[in-house]
């Protein structure tokens, strides 16, 4: 709200900005609800359908916001290795396409691999060992062969993990060493305060995403992998506009 009521936000870092901060709604309202159900009491069941549709969403937001941070990278290195031409690489229509082309990518991806898991047979208990519907705790209740989930999941790790994480990285080291080139103290110190909250961001997203899916079939890391779902569905979105917001001028001045 503040960014879309503020004019003088309107610009392609706060675009990406309000994604992210809309992402972060939709996520913690897919998997929040039902776990605070389960909390007070009124029972810890989830329908088939239910369960299908928390992992289609869940799965699409999650993908959606490691895209996203890979796009706010290279917003923050045009406008610091490349300020003159900023206005042209990060132009509107620019920013709308890779926009889309993130919500689109993760859709498609959650698609698939929703699908593929609507094609297993599920038997016995049923007693899924977490808090949420998610691929690798589903996987192991299942009496089917997931080979085909299995290779897929590993595709989308490389591809939303690595492979986004490696383009961030890169941003991040051409930043850096532009920064570095800065003479004044007073010029490094604006130039880091710019990115500093994204890179923070960035840090807690991956290294909590990463290890939940980076073992998708065992066990062991799913029982430990409970606290870390909760960082990255509750404790990260809630972060995220308070990161943000103290530690950017520009959001408090628009907030007040």
């Amino acid at each position: 709200m503040a960014i879309s009521l503020n004019i003088s936000l309107h610009t392609p870092m706060y675009f990406f900005l309000a994604n992210l901060a809309l992402l972060d709604i939709v996520c913690t309202s897919t998997v929040l609800p039902k776990l605070l159900e389960g909390l007070v009491g009124k029972g810890s069941h989830i329908s088939y359908k239910g369960c299908m549709t928390q992992l289609f969403f869940l799965t699409w937001f999650l993908g959606a916001e490691l895209l996203l941070l890979t796009a706010m990278a290279y917003d923050r290195y045009v406008a610091i290795c490349r300020p003159l031409h900023y206005s042209m690489l990060m132009s509107w229509p620019v920013c709308v396409l890779l926009a889309g082309s993130v919500w689109l990518i993760s859709a498609v991806s959650t698609s698939v691999h929703t699908g593929l898991m609507a094609q297993l047979n599920f038997c016995g208990p049923n007693q899924i060992r977490h808090f949420l519907c998610e691929i690798p705790s589903l996987l192991l209740l299942s009496c089917s062969p997931t080979t085909l989930n299995n290779i897929m999941i590993v595709i989308a790790d490389v591809y939303f993990g690595v492979v986004n994480f490696l383009l961030t990285m890169i941003s991040y080291s051409f930043i850096i060493a532009s920064i570095l080139r800065i003479r004044s103290a007073e010029g490094k110190r604006r130039a880091f305060s710019t990115c500093s909250a994204h890179l923070v961001v960035v840090t807690l997203y991956y290294s909590t995403v990463i290890y939940t899916y980076v073992q998708p079939g065992s066990g062991s890391s799913l029982e430990n992998g409970k606290l870390v779902a909760l960082l990255y569905t509750a404790v990260s979105p809630t972060l995220n506009p308070l990161i943000y917001s103290l530690r950017n001028k520009d959001v408090k001045v628009a907030l007040r």
